[in-house]
C-alpha cells in the first residue's frame, strides 16, 4: 500500500493552451490595465476607498482571506513533519504550490493597496522599523514565509532541470526551512486576528474578542486542509486522475478535529462575553454571522460520519463550505462588522473586483503551468486505468 501511495511526483504534461488558460489570460490583462491606472493616478482613480475605509477588498480578500486559503502547505507540512504522518507526504508538494502562489500574490496585493507604494522598503529599513507594530510583524513574517516557500518548492524545479547536486544540497538544509515554514504562518495568521483586536470598538462585538488570534490560527489551519480537499478533488477531475481517497478521507477527520476545537472556542467566547443577543438583533451583521456559522457547522453534518468521508462529492462540498466560512469570518470582521462612524461607506468598484479576479487567475494559470511542466502531482500508477 505504501509503495503504491508514495509514487514519485511527475509532470502531468499536455497542452498549456485551453479554455481555462485563455480565460485566465483575459482576466490577467484586465487586471494589468487597472493596475497601470492605479500606479499612475493613485488609489482614488480606481477604488472606492476613503478616510473611513482605508482598506478594501484588495487587502481583505487578496491578503487576509487569500493568505488563509494559502495555508494548505503549512497545514499538511505540519502533519507530515511535526506529527510524523508520512502517509500524507504526496500531498505536500501540490499543497505547497497552491500556498506559494497564494502568499506571493498576497504580498503583491499589499503593494497594490499601499497609497505611497514606493516607500514600501521603509518597513524593512532599520531606522523606520517599529517592533511594537502588529502590521510590522505580519509584514516581516509573510515576506520571510514567501522566501521560505520558494526554497521549499525549489527541489521540484531543480529535479526537472536535472540539477541533482543542487537538489541534494538544498535537501540537506531543508529541515531548517520546514521548521521556519511551520512557525512563520502560525505567527502571522494569529497576528491578523490581533489587527482586529487593536481596532477596539470599531469592530462589531460578534467579531471583537481577545481570543481572535487563536480563532484566526485555528481557522487558517482548518481552511488549509479544506483547500487541500478542494484542490485534490478539482485536480483529479480536471486532469482525469484517480482521486486520492486513501489520504483525503483520514485528512478530513483531522480537519474536523480542528473545526470542532474552533467551534467550541468561538461559541464559548460569544456566550462568555454575553454578546449572543447581538446575533438575534435584525441586522446585516447578524445575518452575516449566521451565514458564517452555517458554513462552519454544515461540514460536521456532511462528513461527520466515517462512511460520508469516503464520498468525494461530500468532501469537496465540505471543503468549499469551510473555505467560505473562514472567508466570511474575515470579511465580516474587517468590512461588514467594521463600524467606522457616520458619513463613511465602502463598496468595491468594478476595477477592484477585476484586480481580485486577476489575482485568482494568476494563481490558477501558474498552478496549471507548473503541474503540467514540473514534478508536483504524484505519478499515476503504472497499472493501466480501465
Amino acid at each position: 500500500m505504501a509503495n503504491n501511495h508514495h509514487a514519485a511526483p511527475a509532470p502531468v504534461g499536455g497542452s498549456l493552451v485551453n479554455a481555462v488558460t485563455l480565460t485566465c489570460f483575459v482576466f490577467i490583462a484586465m487586471m494589468a490595465a487597472v493596475l497601470i491606472v492605479r500606479f499612475l493616478f493613485g488609489l482614488g482613480a480606481v477604488t472606492g476607498l476613503n478616510d473611513g475605509y482605508p482598506w478594501g477588498i484588495w487587502v481583505v480578500v487578496d491578503v487576509i482571506i487569500g493568505s488563509a486559503f494559502a495555508c494548505g502547505g503549512f497545514s499538511v507540512a505540519m502533519l507530515v513533519y511535526i506529527f510524523n504522518r508520512g502517509e500524507y507526504h504526496p500531498l505536500v508538494r501540490p499543497a505547497l504550490l497552491a500556498s506559494l502562489f497564494g502568499y506571493t500574490l498576497a504580498a503583491a496585493g499589499v503593494i497594490f493597496d499601499l497609497g505611497r507604494w514606493w516607500n514600501v522598503w521603509n518597513m524593512f529599513w532599520p531606522g523606520s522599523i517599529n517592533p511594537n507594530s502588529v502590521m510590522f510583524e505580519v509584514a516581516v513574517c509573510i515576506t520571510l514565509y514567501v522566501i521560505v516557500m520558494w526554497i521549499e518548492f525549489s527541489p521540484a524545479f531543480l529535479e526537472q532541470m536535472g540539477k541533482n547536486d543542487a537538489r541534494r544540497k538544498v535537501g540537506r538544509a531543508m529541515f531548517f526551512f520546514i521548521a521556519l515554514g511551520t512557525v512563520l504562518p502560525m505567527m502571522h495568521q494569529s497576528s491578523l486576528g490581533t489587527l482586529l483586536v487593536v481596532m477596539g470598538v470599531q469592530i462589531h462585538p460578534l467579531w471583537q474578542t481577545p481570543v481572535l488570534p487563536l480563532l484566526y490560527l485555528l481557522t487558517a489551519i482548518t481552511m488549509g486542509y479544506a483547500v487541500v480537499l478542494f484542490e485534490s478533488c478539482l485536480t483529479s477531475s480536471a486532469y482525469r486522475r484517480r482521486i486520492e481517497m486513501h489520504m483525503l478521507t483520514p485528512l478530513a477527520k483531522v480537519m474536523l478535529g480542528f473545526l470542532a476545537v474552533f467551534l467550541v472556542v468561538r461559541i464559548g467566547d460569544i456566550v462568555v462575553r454575553g454578546v449572543l443577543g447581538k446575533a438575534f438583533v435584525p441586522s446585516v451583521e447578524a445575518l452575516m454571522f449566521w451565514l458564517e456559522m452555517a458554513c462552519f457547522i454544515a461540514p460536521l453534518m456532511l462528513i461527520g460520519a466515517e462512511s460520508n468521508r469516503r464520498n468525494p462529492a461530500r468532501l469537496f462540498l465540505a471543503g468549499v463550505l469551510l473555505m467560505l466560512g473562514g472567508a466570511l469570518m474575515r470579511l465580516n470582521g474587517f468590512l461588514i462588522g467594521y463600524e467606522t462612524g457616520d458619513g463613511f461607506s465602502y463598496f468595491p468598484t468594478l476595477a477592484e473586483v477585476l484586480v481580485t479576479a486577476g489575482m485568482f487567475a494568476v494563481e490558477v494559470l501558474g498552478y496549471i503551468i507548473i503541474t503540467r511542466r514540473f514534478p508536483v502531482l504524484p505519478r499515476e500508477d503504472v497499472q493501466p486505468a480501465h
